[in-house]
């Protein structure tokens, strides 16, 4: 929630100025102007000198930006009483004098008690009966204050197993009241989507790969050290890294493993390589670090999955569609660089702006790479064909085409799951960089009685989306929320009341998310 300073939250903050903060690309990376901006930060959030109060609230930095022309952005987790505070994240904003101009995220929380009325034991009991599919483990119940639910006092218990289709692995987050002991919410980690490589979909590419004695493996040295394995079509056991005697990966069909491998490769090169390059982000963790794609895992596996640490790809119906193209593993890579930034909250509206920004990256990596077999487009895995129409699985010009998403903002659309809401999203994305109506890529259909939107091309949109993201947007942004930071993120990088900025304006109507007009309209 945007909100000013003359009415943030007084807070006991115990943060040591030595707290680890990982600065991204375009960060100050002067420990002691870091400093300096941790003290300002405090002071706006109304800490005393010694950083602590009698509210019992800590925050620590967990991230600071620096834009270059001197403004800071710090991120800041919070506890309450040593309880952790659920989507309590907060985005202090300094000027080039360290004078604090806003906060986003800063929401009270005022629980009516910090004692559990339900035991941990219980919790657990009733964790594991909400999951849906086979258990392996159940976690130890931990209380959190729910910041999204008013400063709600509840149990999260992460219970592992494996989804009903017994080859996707879960890590299901539930919340349940602990007071009544009924679940009021749940959000799994694991996220899904329905040398010279030979790839099915990207064609003739080119990937990097390591010498090792008279081997190549597939390990990119040029991108982290990103390595690419084999599943073996099972779902448990070592990942075996892909080793060719030659350096010529696949031969463009399933007939040889090294094909889907090489699609996995250079997608997650070009991945890297887009958030480097375009958005100044080095790895998704900042650190420079690469990430591990396990190709061949399971049985007519038709999904793809980031699990927190690695991505995993199905070979699709009858082994023969894997789902390796670029778009999908963007897609799920996608997951990794968005929870870095932001860590959003995988329900409601804020996971649907997750998988909105999956599906956008995965379309602006695909323009970007610009494989001779796979070129740029709004479309989501037309090229692995899961369905085996021949047809996408989605789009960004009019995502309610796939039969359940939504175009357009409404009623449904806050408790809506996230592959369904992320339509709006999505289809915001597209108005603002192509525009409305007929354009080359699909017709993008106006909600509502609104003018037409010009798009201000990728580039633009690209940017302003990833501002938002990177420096305003917390872990419980709502679509409302979106609309405001975009907003902000548009006019820090093009200035207030320009083409841009109204753009944004526009395409966010012509999806039919409202709020405070800027600029006169429209």
């Amino acid at each position: 929630m945007r909100r000013t300073l003359t009415t943030a939250l007084a807070a006991t903050l115990a943060v040591a100025t030595a707290a680890a903060i990982t600065s991204p690309a375009g960060a100050a990376g002067d420990p002691v102007r870091a400093a300096d901006a941790t003290t300002a930060a405090l002071a706006a959030l109304g800490a005393r000198p010694d950083g602590t109060s009698p509210a019992g609230e800590a925050y620590t930095v967990s991230r600071t930006v620096t834009d270059s022309d001197g403004r800071t952005h710090l991120r800041l987790r919070r506890t309450l009483h040593g309880l952790p505070v659920r989507g309590g994240d907060v985005v202090v904003h300094l000027d080039r004098a360290r004078r604090a101009t806003g906060t986003d995220g800063l929401a009270a929380v005022a629980p009516q008690t910090l004692t559990p009325r339900v035991s941990a034991d219980a919790a657990a009991r009733t964790a594991k009966a909400a999951f849906d599919g086979t258990v392996t483990a159940v976690g130890a119940p931990q209380l959190v204050v729910d910041a999204a639910e008013g400063g709600r006092l509840a149990w999260e218990t992460v219970v592992r197993g494996w989804a009903p289709d017994g080859q996707t692995p879960s890590r299901l987050h539930v919340l349940a009241d602990a007071a009544t002991g009924a679940v009021y919410a749940a959000d799994d980690e694991v996220k899904t989507v329905l040398g010279t490589g030979r790839a099915i979909y990207a064609g003739p590419v080119r990937i990097d790969t390591t010498l090792s004695g008279t081997a190549y493996q597939m390990i990119d040295p040029s991108h982290g050290g990103n390595r690419t394995c084999d599943m073996r079509n099972l779902m448990t056991g070592p990942c075996v890294l892909f080793v060719d005697a030659d350096n010529l990966w696949g031969n463009y069909t399933t007939s040889d493993r090294a094909s889907a491998a090489a699609d996995a490769h250079f997608a997650s090169a070009k991945t890297y390589d887009y958030f480097r390059y375009v958005h100044n982000r080095s790895g998704r963790t900042g650190t420079g670090a690469g990430i591990t794609s396990r190709v061949h895992y399971g049985n007519n596996y038709t999904n793809a999955f980031y699990d927190g640490t690695q991505l995993t790809f199905g070979d699709g119906a009858g082994n023969i569609h894997p789902l390796t193209s670029i778009d999908i593993l963007a897609h799920e890579l996608g997951h990794g660089y968005t929870d870095a930034l932001v860590g959003l909250v995988y329900s409601g509206e804020s996971g649907g702006i997750d998988e909105a920004s999956s599906d956008i990256w995965g379309a602006m990596v695909e323009f970007y790479a610009a494989a001779p077999g796979d070129p740029g487009d709004y479309l989501i895995g037309e090229e692995a064909d899961i369905l085996g129409t021949g047809e996408p699985f989605g789009n960004l010009f009019d995502p309610s085409l796939d039969g359940s998403s939504h175009s357009c903002f409404g009623p449904g659309t806050p408790g809506a799951p996230p592959h369904v809401s992320a339509g709006v999203g999505k289809h915001f994305f597209f108005n603002l960089a192509e525009g409305t109506g007929a354009t080359a890529y699909g017709y993008s259909p106006l909600c509502g009685d609104v003018a037409d939107v010009v798009g201000i091309g990728r580039a633009k949109a690209e940017k302003i989306w990833y501002r938002a993201l990177n420096v305003y947007a917390t872990s419980t942004t709502t679509y409302t929320n979106m609309r405001a930071y975009t907003l902000g993120a548009a006019a820090d990088l093009y200035g207030s009341c320009s083409i841009e900025h109204k753009a944004v304006q526009a395409a966010w109507k012509a999806v039919n998310v409202t709020g405070v007009t800027v600029c006169g309209g429209p």
